[in-house]
């Protein structure tokens, strides 16, 4: 929910530099009068193809009892092509390296082979998706990484973005687990997972290094999308949390989604705004897959 209420809160305001976004107490799902809201034609409270993902992914793991990529590929498709888990059925804002990996998969390219793998192609459109399985998954951090990376290599299948998703994954267990540190537990934990993988191990020090030399910017690069939400876990309630997310402009509805994945753990349902859990839209399709979701972590 979290993850969902990041996606829509961040929507309207998608696109537009820090500067141009409204006060702090004026950033709700219904953006105030007068602001040239992005996605005009797009209903408050409506998730994107942040949250569509996601669902997906969610799904495909509650049906298969495992990654199966096959099968998360065929329902990303059936997403970008019949609005499968969308709200009201529509698909926007889609992502022009997924929208390029689901033609593939449409031209029967396997979902292991669809992912592009350019350095250009390290956008954050498998990163905003990946929550699910860590809540999902019950195997060993080792087993975890290894399966946040390879969903991601459906869409993006570049090292930097597949590190991301494992780092991403591993933090949100962490989380989970009261971890006294979650962040640089899952960054020890990964320097030893990936010991032998040259590749993923110098991804795994950019990210580090990115984060010590850049300050968040909030935009649609997996690393700077990944630190950005790392950024704002330190504000004092869930509120505050996607509200700063929303704040660092650019890539809003994907940093506060990502954002709001991890707060949502921290914080807990219960402390994210009644106003923004009513008034979410498409609970209809989450509630179930909740449901699923509390059968397997209980």
């Amino acid at each position: 929910m979290g993850l969902l209420i990041g996606d829509a809160l961040g929507v309207p305001y998608e696109f537009h530099n820090p500067e141009s976004i409204p006060p702090y107490d004026q950033i709700e799902f219904e953006p105030p009068r007068g602001f040239a809201r992005a996605h005009s034609g797009v209903a408050p409270g409506t998730w994107s193809d942040d949250g569509a993902q996601a669902l997906c992914l969610l799904a495909s793991l509650i049906d298969c009892d495992k990654l199966n990529l096959d099968d998360f590929g065929a329902r990303l498709k059936k997403w970008h092509d019949h609005g499968y888990l969308a709200v009201d059925g529509i698909v926007y804002d889609v992502g022009i390296t997924t929208r390029r990996a689901i033609r593939c998969l449409s031209s029967g390219v396997p979902a292991s082979s669809a992912g592009l793998t350019g350095e250009r192609d390290n956008g954050n459109g498998s990163l905003m998706r990946a929550l699910p399985l860590a809540l999902w998954h019950t195997g060993s951090d080792t087993e975890l990484a290894h399966d946040a990376a390879e969903q991601s290599r459906v869409t993006h299948a570049h090292p930097r973005s597949m590190v991301c998703c494992a780092v991403y994954c591993l933090w949100a267990r962490n989380t989970l687990n009261d971890s006294r540190d979650p962040w640089e537990t899952a960054l020890v934990s990964l320097r030893e997972i990936f010991a032998d993988s040259t590749d993923m191990l110098g991804e795994l020090d950019l990210i580090i290094q990115t984060m010590e030399n850049s300050d968040p910017g909030g935009t649609g690069y997996v690393i700077d999308s990944l630190i950005s939400a790392l950024s704002v876990q330190d504000e004092e309630d869930f509120e505050g949390v996607v509200k700063a997310a929303v704040m660092l402009g650019n890539d809003t509805d994907t940093t506060a989604c990502v954002a709001g994945g991890i707060a949502g753990l921290i914080h807990g349902i219960d402390r994210i705004p009644v106003r923004w859990r009513a008034n979410l839209r498409g609970q209809e399709m989450v509630r179930p897959l909740l449901d699923e979701l509390l059968k397997i972590r209980h």
